[in-house]
């Protein structure tokens, strides 16, 4: 199996985003999975490297990236080193690198297109990236498949709880911060978060997304999901009846953890990764 960490795409403001590929040399060219990581993570949170694995394994090329301004620099790929970037982070820039990644795995000239299927693209979103991931899939074609693993339904991370007084604080000083309980770091949220959000409520709807997905979509949840109720993904299954919803107990990150130092998947991760194969193995019905 070959795997090439951390090549560098221009991405959002021509910040690098930090992207690996993981595929095995076939004759035949294969499925590709883009995979984008939430709010706070980055592709090798939890060692992610063992998920790619198993999905290629299964038969895939699998991808996944670190976006431009989730904090990470190209010398630190799994760390929040640069919280400035962090803080300019939006769904607007998240969206647009998620669209150059895209088109980098569909560029027939690219390094790696020998061994691509660029007819079939299939994505995976964990958390704020489901949500991502599901409003990219309402709009770009090439998708042919979509995986939502504890999908958000709407796009207020992580201000959709806040009171109003914490509100008029953010637009009153340009900032706001949260304490990264895994680093203790403060991580700066700045005001052009919400508006950007304010600026694209049409396009962010999440949930406007979902009635406009036309492709097969699995919906994986945890039941004991603190960070997104399980409800939400009872609502999106509702809110697009064809949708897939695959129901497991256990927490928001399916019972890893960062840093995850074994060599095995956690029990509730393995489930939702053999149930995502074999969504993804299914022939699409015509």
């Amino acid at each position: 199996m070959n795997c090439i960490k951390n090549i560098e795409l221009p991405g959002s403001d021509n910040r690098a985003i930090t992207m690996d590929i993981f595929f095995e040399e076939y004759s035949s060219k294969l499925p590709v999975i883009i995979y984008c990581h939430g709010f706070n993570g980055f592709k090798d949170w939890g060692n992610f490297d063992l998920v790619a694995k198993k999905v290629v394994a299964a038969g895939f090329v699998f991808v996944k990236f670190n976006f431009s301004h989730n904090g990470t620099t190209v010398a630190q790929p799994d760390e929040f080193a640069d919280l400035d970037a962090f803080g300019k982070n939006n769904f607007s820039r998240e969206l647009e690198d998620l669209l150059l990644v895209t088109n980098w795995v569909t560029d027939s000239k690219n390094d790696y297109a020998k061994w691509i299927d660029a007819a079939q693209i299939y994505l995976i979103g964990h958390s704020m990236g489901g949500g991502v991931a599901t409003i990219f899939a309402s709009e770009d074609k090439r998708i042919k498949k979509l995986i939502t693993w504890a999908g958000i339904n709407e796009c207020k991370t992580p201000w959709g709880n806040w009171t109003t007084n914490q509100m008029q604080d953010w637009k009153a000083i340009s900032v706001q911060y949260y304490t990264n309980s895994r680093t203790n770091q403060q991580m700066p949220l700045y005001y052009q978060l919400y508006e950007d959000f304010e600026k694209n409520k049409q396009r962010f709807d999440i949930k406007e997304a979902a009635r406009n997905i036309k492709i097969p979509w699995l919906i994986c949840h945890g039941t004991l999901d603190i960070a997104v109720p399980v409800e939400v993904a009872y609502e999106l299954k509702e809110t697009q009846p064809e949708a897939t919803l695959f129901i497991v107990e256990s927490n928001h990150v399916f019972d890893r953890k960062h840093p995850w130092i074994m060599n095995y998947l956690p029990d509730a991760m393995n489930e939702v990764v053999e149930k995502s194969i074999d969504f993804l193995k299914k022939p699409i019905l015509v």
